[in-house]
């Protein structure tokens, strides 16, 4: 090594020390003391309501079967199946029966007249007007329904649940009070987001389905009888 390599490599050795030796030194951890003050109010954890997706005896809840229908883990069991479902009756569509439709059996009703399928809806409340189900399918048009409710009201009374007709288009009995708002039923049939048992045409409801009824039991009886617009009540 001759001299100018010497003092090269000299000068690299000190060099490379001061570089290794000049970083700054880490400053040792120092934990912060808690915050000191008035502590935050934060506010309570709401409780949920608790509710049933069946009731005791195995019939589905209103609330119970369509929050199954809308979902995508459920819908195939529920769509579409034979199943119960209890709930009360909140609405019917009695009051739109139109004058043309309402008579005895046996007389049709006129070409122009527009009339809908006898329907009453059930919730799981009394009172509630949003989340029901339509069940339809117990009778076929409203001249059934007046006819059977002059069938009750002729009955000696105490006797008025052994009044019978048969739907004479779509053959089954028609219920026995009269389904009103206020009773409590439990509907059997099958439940779907269609209801296609009408010759004129289909109802749907994808959001809470509709029930075509097979058997209707009631629990509880309505305050009132159900009559049609102009109908006679029977004292």
């Amino acid at each position: 090594m001759n001299v100018r390599h010497a003092l090269v490599f000299a000068l690299a050795s000190v060099t490379g020390s001061a570089v290794l030796g000049c970083g700054p030194s880490e400053e040792p951890y120092k934990a912060k003391p808690a915050v000191s003050g008035k502590k935050a109010s934060m506010p309570a954890v709401p409780t949920l309501p608790q509710k049933q997706k069946k009731t005791p005896d195995g019939a589905y809840t209103v609330w119970g079967i369509t929050h199954d229908l809308r979902s995508r883990v459920h819908f195939e069991d529920v769509n579409a199946k034979q199943v119960s479902i209890v709930g009360y009756i909140v609405k019917t569509n009695y009051a739109d029966a139109p004058a043309c439709s309402i008579h005895k059996t046996g007389k049709g009703d006129p070409p122009d007249c527009k009339a809908p399928i006898p329907t009453f809806a059930i919730a799981d409340e009394k009172g509630e007007t949003k989340d029901m189900i339509d069940v339809m399918g117990w009778a076929s048009n409203f001249a059934q329904v007046f006819t059977l409710i002059e069938a009750i009201d002729k009955q000696p009374k105490g006797k008025e649940g052994e009044a019978k007709l048969a739907d004479e288009f779509w053959g089954a009995d028609l219920p026995n009070p009269i389904p009103n708002v206020g009773a409590k039923v439990k509907v059997t049939g099958t439940y779907a987001v269609t209801f296609t048992k009408a010759s004129s045409g289909a109802a749907a409801n994808p959001k809470y389905g509709i029930m075509t009824a097979e058997k209707i039991e009631f629990l509880e009886q309505a305050p009132e009888k159900a009559y049609l617009p102009g109908m006679k009540k029977k004292p």
